[in-house]
């Protein structure tokens, strides 16, 4: 029994990792949605309209003058191809019923910001 459990579990992971690299997600993403400070220095948490929730940085970009702002953020996805395939393993569980909530979660580190509102709808 634990021998058919493990070789379910290895054949769900070697799907994901196909379905991953079948939809070629980039690792580039705009997010849209509330920018709130955090308590750590220099990040900032990105409350997205669709439901995700981003830890956010930047280099580059001043983030802290958009807080509490619907901002639309664009920026490189900390490790990628992890993080793409934990998104179709959530995707494929909530497709058979598994789970009933999916909303992302991640990092991102921001290379470009768009204020959208000077408020946030939440």
């Amino acid at each position: 029994m634990r021998s058919i459990f493990l070789c379910l579990v290895l054949a769900c992971m070697v799907s994901a990792f196909t379905m991953a690299q079948d939809k070629d997600k980039d690792s580039t993403r705009t997010v849209t949605g509330c920018l709130q400070k955090t308590s750590h220095a220099n990040e900032f948490l990105l409350l997205a309209n669709d439901g995700s929730s981003w830890k956010v940085r930047s280099d580059t970009v001043s983030l802290g003058e958009h807080v509490g702002h619907t901002v639309s953020a664009t920026g490189v996805v900390s490790n990628s191809t992890a993080h793409n395939m934990k998104e179709d393993t959530k995707d494929m569980a909530h497709d058979t019923g598994i789970k009933k909530h999916n909303a992302e979660h991640g990092n991102l580190k921001v290379t470009d910001v768009q204020m959208v509102s000077d408020s946030c709808s939440r």
